[in-house]
């Protein structure tokens, strides 16, 4: 089964930009649709943004604008640039399908401080 590595997160002033990478250790380039997802401390895992096979995006309302999906798939990545963040984008930040999920990364920590 592939496996997710994300990387990229850290702590940064509000503002700020991150770029987020999630690396796959088998090919995604059969995988319809690839998602971003954060998990802030005593919240549920919400879906940010997705990319499907044909470079199609969307996006949860809150970073419309401010957040790009981006993906490789001839280097089996998925990538998140974050611009302009905000303290509550502050969470842990994972990589999966869209749908029929598999096994999840440890993620990526973003602290965006005020």
């Amino acid at each position: 089964q592939v496996q997710l590595v994300e990387s990229g997160g850290g702590l940064v002033q509000a503002g700020g930009s991150l770029r987020l990478s999630c690396a796959a250790s088998g090919s995604i380039a059969s995988i319809n649709a690839m998602g971003w997802y954060r998990q802030a401390p005593g919240k549920q895992r919400e879906l940010v943004a997705t990319i499907t096979s044909e470079g199609s995006t969307d996006y949860k309302y809150s970073v419309k604008g401010r957040f790009t999906i981006s993906r490789d798939n001839a280097k089996n990545t998925v990538y998140l640039q974050m611009n302009s963040l905000k303290p509550e984008d502050t969470a842990v930040y994972y990589c999966n399908k869209a749908s029929n999920w598999i096994r999840w990364g440890q993620g990526t920590q973003v602290t965006v401080s005020s």
